[in-house]
């Protein structure tokens, strides 16, 4: 997302409509289900009048926060942001705010772009033991960088920048479309998405280039190694990092933390927003980009038959009011019953919360969960998850990290 390409999105007008259970229902974030194999399919599904749900609620959970582009908990009561323009913030229990930071490496983020800067994070599941935690950030000369760094000593509160090792470093065309989100998966390894970097070429296709990717990766060595079931590892004529291919730009993922499934949200061109999902232990799916977007032909220039590519399970078109997608989590928290199962997300310009669900026969709808508050130019810009499996919102222009809450039920 860059201020350029929001305000072309937001120039974009496209009415979504469907005839469902006798009546037209327009909800914001049309909702649109593609069939395996289908790239022309034009209607929406939306979650039925009757069943919309009761609004979700923000609750200021912490602040100071500025500029929040990512969150990751340690596997205790804490939270971690971190901040556009280079620094790891710690939030402890109860919505405390350390002042000094956890982590501080401003002197090497270039922030100067709109989707520059600390990006991701994500710490080892045996931080408790190694102390390592993970990063990536956007390079002075372009570059999206991967890089560890390790807590010693007795301060539980800070991280020498100094203790840096570069793992990765992934040459980018445009300071835009970075992805950037990080975490480990169920099966210990730590996977990476990367945005196509704005690159003139059809990068997401080209095996031979990390752009455009979901990478899967071993970091119990340094810099790391390939997991050894990973898709390509045999192919000479491919990276052996990639794990899924034909993305844009990947902003957020996550697993879901009953299935293991991977849900990818995935930033459209000028059309459509979509979340993928990716089967757990299934390496090397393609999501289509740029022979597709959604499920409807882009360039098909060089593309293989729509049999080849995975379509998203969801998809909504721009309007005036939807311009990006923020993934979020599929929610297995335990405060929310009536949330079980619902994954919620945001678009950047639609200043809602919005759930999707599957219903009874697998087909994934869509409503809107409540509305975001404050002055334009607010939008969810990331999500987070405790290790309790709550959920916390970040904004774009504000200092306040909110706590996803909820006391409704669905409507009978």
């Amino acid at each position: 997302m860059t201020f350029s390409s929001l305000a072309l999105k937001l120039g974009q007008r496209r009415l979504v409509w469907l005839w469902l259970l006798g009546v037209w229902l327009a909800l914001a974030g049309a909702a649109c289900q593609a069939q395996p194999g289908a790239a022309a399919q034009t209607h929406a599904i939306y979650l039925p009048a009757a069943m919309r749900w009761q609004p979700i609620t923000l609750e200021p959970y912490a602040f100071g926060v500025y500029r929040p582009t990512g969150m990751a908990h340690a596997g205790d009561d804490r939270l971690f942001v971190t901040e556009k323009w280079g620094q790891v913030r710690l939030i402890n229990p109860g919505g405390v705010l350390e002042i000094p930071p956890f982590l501080d490496i401003r002197d090497r983020v270039n922030r100067d772009n709109f989707e520059q800067g600390l990006l991701g994070l994500a710490f080892s599941p045996e931080y408790a033991q190694n102390g390592l935690l993970f990063v990536t950030y956007s390079r002075d000369n372009g570059s999206l960088v991967l890089a560890r760094f390790v807590h010693s000593g007795n301060d539980e509160q800070f991280i020498s920048p100094a203790s840096e090792i570069v793992l990765l470093e992934i040459p980018h065309e445009q300071p835009y479309h970075y992805g950037g989100d990080l975490a480990f998966g169920p099966d210990g390894y730590l996977y990476l998405s990367v945005g196509d970097g704005g690159a003139a070429a059809n990068a997401p296709q080209d095996l031979n280039s990390l752009l455009g990717k979901i990478l899967r990766l071993d970091v119990s060595v340094t810099p790391y190694a390939i997991p050894p079931d990973n898709p390509y590892v045999d192919d000479p004529a491919a990276r052996p990092e990639i794990w899924a291919s034909g993305l844009r730009n990947p902003w957020r993922f996550s697993f879901d933390a009953i299935s293991g499934d991977l849900f990818v949200a995935d930033v459209g061109e000028s059309a459509w927003e979509e979340v993928n999902l990716l089967p757990a232990s299934i390496g090397g799916l393609n999501s289509g980009w740029r022979c597709y977007e959604a499920w409807q032909p882009f360039d098909l220039n060089g593309c293989q038959p729509p049999a080849a590519y995975t379509f998203p399970i969801f998809a909504y078109a721009h309007d005036a009011l939807h311009c990006a997608i923020t993934g979020g989590y599929r929610y297995h928290g335990s405060l929310y019953p009536p949330l079980q199962g619902v994954y919620i997300y945001s678009d950047f310009c639609s200043r809602q919360i919005l759930g999707l669900i599957p219903d009874a026969n697998g087909v994934w709808r869509s409503s809107q969960m409540g509305p975001i508050a404050g002055t334009p130019g607010t939008g969810v810009i990331t999500f987070g998850q405790d290790h309790h499996g709550e959920l916390y919102v970040g904004l774009f222009n504000d200092a306040t990290i909110y706590h996803l809450t909820y006391t409704g039920a669905p409507a009978p």
